[in-house]
């Protein structure tokens, strides 16, 4: 058998507890908000990096990558140029898979998370405003964790 107001003195000794606890409030919009290394933000682009290889669009599990090349205008030069680069954030995941795929790391992650947008038409981001994107990029990028370049020793 229960005894009977053990309910509220228990409720008013959690109230007490927390009462004095230090407070956690951020400052958001005066203050940012500093991120975790490995977050996975918005992406950077480097279009002068890219070598137009699309295997940053092949891994996409979401499709939200568009991307297109030219022949290279320069007859003394092999290879492509980058015509367009879109990317769709409306469904975007940030997986971080085209970054890991991208062999001359032309596509990169940031620590940046803000996208709030009043259109979905917004979120449609061409390779001017990602390569605008420069802002706290992750230093390191591509190796967090995996095995130096060059292979085993």
């Amino acid at each position: 058998m229960a005894i009977r107001g053990t309910g509220i003195v228990k409720g008013l000794g959690v109230t007490l507890r927390t009462m004095g606890a230090k407070k956690v409030t951020l400052k958001y919009p005066d203050v940012p908000i500093e991120m975790p290394d490995r977050f996975r933000g918005i992406q950077y682009f480097e279009p002068d990096k890219c070598i137009v290889c699309n295997q940053c669009a092949r891994i996409c599990p979401t499709d939200c990558i568009t991307l297109t090349g030219k022949p290279n205008p320069d007859p003394e030069k092999k290879g492509k140029v980058i015509d367009t680069f879109d990317l769709n954030f409306e469904i975007c995941i940030l997986c971080d898979l085209c970054t890991e795929v991208c062999p001359t790391e032309a596509i990169v992650m940031t620590n940046n998370f803000e996208l709030a947008a009043y259109s979905r038409d917004d979120l449609f981001k061409d390779r001017d405003w990602l390569y605008g994107n420069n802002r706290n990029i992750r230093e390191d990028n591509n190796n967090i964790g995996a095995p130096q370049r060059g292979g085993a020793k």
